[in-house]
């Protein structure tokens, strides 16, 4: 309770209040009404177990005296004493209070509802500690956990719930399997797509691109079917991640909005590549961007990254930071060795082993529920409406931040514009795969500019990189392709370009 003394102090209060009722309660004519005031006078205190139901729809009423007494007797006051104020005010947080308490109950007889598909991956053997621990979704918020995949996992998903209850988490109300497709999200809060545990022989890049529609399909129906109105749905894995969430956005129309792909898991992998080469802890930098293909072609844009208690002769207090470019000093570094470190690890299928993804998904949702760190960038890939220039209908990775449960695009960002030729590159092969995946279209071209033609390399010292990803992935399973991934650089407006090619702004590797 707020201020105002106890309950014999309200009481008292209130009395002073109907005594004042002749001098402020009209009715329609204008004239004192007795009969208001009998109604005033006899009125039962203003207590919190005594609140009418038309208090919990009109919360915002209670802020001003006059309301009050409109939802309590039918009647207006032009009173505006400061009495009246603090009983309003008091009265509006204990009805706060009370509603706080009343979710806090539904959570405990109603817990969040959790869906993983593909549960047998070792991706969800490390996740499901996390999301148990309640640093993801609140230290209150109960959940049961619902494990999804095919009937040939059952056994293991058997050992997976075993394990998981003998972890006693206090949190966990309770942990199943579904194998039956039709059952599949039955009222859920939270969906969490995994990489396909099934194993598929394919030839081609069209046939692999073809393989994510049915699955996707199947999901997005089932969602929409029978998942809460509210669903999240948060897309992870190693290939295709753009793909996937722009169909089941497809598929599921009706929760299009909350469909989104987790990029922290480049995010990660590229801050900690830089940590290593400033020699400090990647959890110190900041705002690095990744733009485009989540697990494909992107850019990993260090323009407006930051460092932030990093030991050097100038020191700061906690929140001083120091931009990350004016700290390496090779620019041949950021151009070919940071290239080429990400590059390895994607080659070697590094990048998203199953302790950064779990890592990865839960941060995102973390940062869904409880909104990311103030004045922080985080990428994240939604669906495009045009900003920056993206071509609308396409999952892009780009910078948002997260609040007050949603996420909102930070299209306010200065200074941080790509070339037309690099974005028309990126959403080139998201365009294709989208349309190959429908039925659109037959075969799959990489995009190749005028220069792309003309020369097979270009030179420049841009310090942002752009890996071929999703190619160099799928080239695992498909010959054909090759093996090294193309890479771009570019360089913040603040520099000024080195190059032997004029005003070439891009740093091409045609591999031919």
């Amino acid at each position: 309770m707020g201020g105002g003394g106890g309950t014999g102090e309200r009481i008292k209060l209130f009395k002073v209040m109907c005594d004042r009722v002749p001098q402020d309660l009209s009715s329609p004519s204008g004239t004192p009404d007795p009969a208001l005031s009998s109604q005033c006078a006899c009125a039962t205190p203003w207590l919190p177990g005594n609140r009418p139901a038309a208090l919990s729809a009109r919360v915002e009423a209670l802020t001003w005296p006059s309301s009050c007494l409109r939802l309590y007797h039918g009647v207006t006051s032009s009173m505006t004493t400061e009495l009246m104020k603090i009983i309003a005010q008091e009265n509006l947080e204990t009805h706060i209070e009370k509603e706080l308490e009343e979710e806090a109950r539904k959570d405990l007889i109603n817990p969040l509802q959790v869906w993983i598909t593909s549960a047998s991956v070792p991706a969800c053997y490390n996740l499901i500690p996390i999301l148990t621990s309640g640093e993801v979704f609140g230290m209150h918020t109960e959940i049961s956990l619902n494990l999804f995949d095919n009937k040939e996992a059952e056994e293991n998903l058997r050992s997976v719930v075993a394990e998981t209850q003998d972890l006693v988490a206090p949190l966990l109300q309770s942990i199943s399997i579904c194998t039956r497709v039709e059952d599949a999200f039955l009222q859920a809060h939270v969906v969490i797509i995994l990489d396909d545990s099934t194993d598929r022989e394919v030839y081609t890049l069209e046939g692999c691109i073809r393989s994510r529609l049915p699955l996707c399909r199947l999901y997005g129906y089932l969602i929409q079917k029978n998942a809460h109105d509210s669903v999240r749905v948060i897309v992870g894995g190693k290939t295709f991640v753009n793909l996937k969430t722009v169909l089941l956005m497809r598929y599921a129309p009706n929760v299009a909005h909350n469909i989104v792909a987790v990029a922290l898991g480049v995010e990660g992998q590229a801050k900690a590549v830089l940590a290593r080469k400033l020699r400090t802890t990647p959890s110190c930098i900041k705002n690095v961007i990744i733009w485009g293909n989540i697990s494909g072609n992107n850019y990993i844009d260090l323009r407006k990254a930051k460092v932030y208690r990093y030991e050097s002769a100038i020191w700061g207090p906690p929140n001083y930071s120091r931009s990350v470019l004016s700290l390496i000093f090779d620019s041949e570094w950021v151009n070919r060795q940071y290239v080429a470190t990400l590059r390895k690890l994607t080659a070697t299928g590094k990048q998203f082993r199953p302790i950064l993804a779990a890592h990865s998904i839960a941060t995102t949702l973390k940062y869904w529920y409880h909104g990311s760190p103030p004045g922080e960038i985080v990428s994240l890939g939604v669906l495009s409406e045009g900003q920056f220039g993206i071509p609308e209908g396409i999952v892009f990775s780009m910078p948002v931040k997260f609040e007050n449960g949603t996420w909102v695009v930070l299209t306010d960002l200065t200074d941080i514009e790509i070339s037309e030729q690099i974005m028309t590159r990126m959403t080139s092969d998201l365009i294709q795969e989208k349309l190959i995946a429908l039925g659109d279209l037959v075969s799959f071209q990489p995009y190749q500019s005028e220069t792309d033609l003309a020369k097979g390399y270009e030179k420049t010292t841009l310090p942002t990189t752009y890996n071929n990803q999703e190619n160099q992935r799928v080239s695992d399973a498909v010959d054909f392709l090759d093996p090294i991934p193309q890479t771009i650089s570019e360089k913040p407006h603040s520099q000024e370009l080195i190059n032997d090619s004029g005003d070439k702004t891009v740093e091409e590797r045609q591999i031919n």
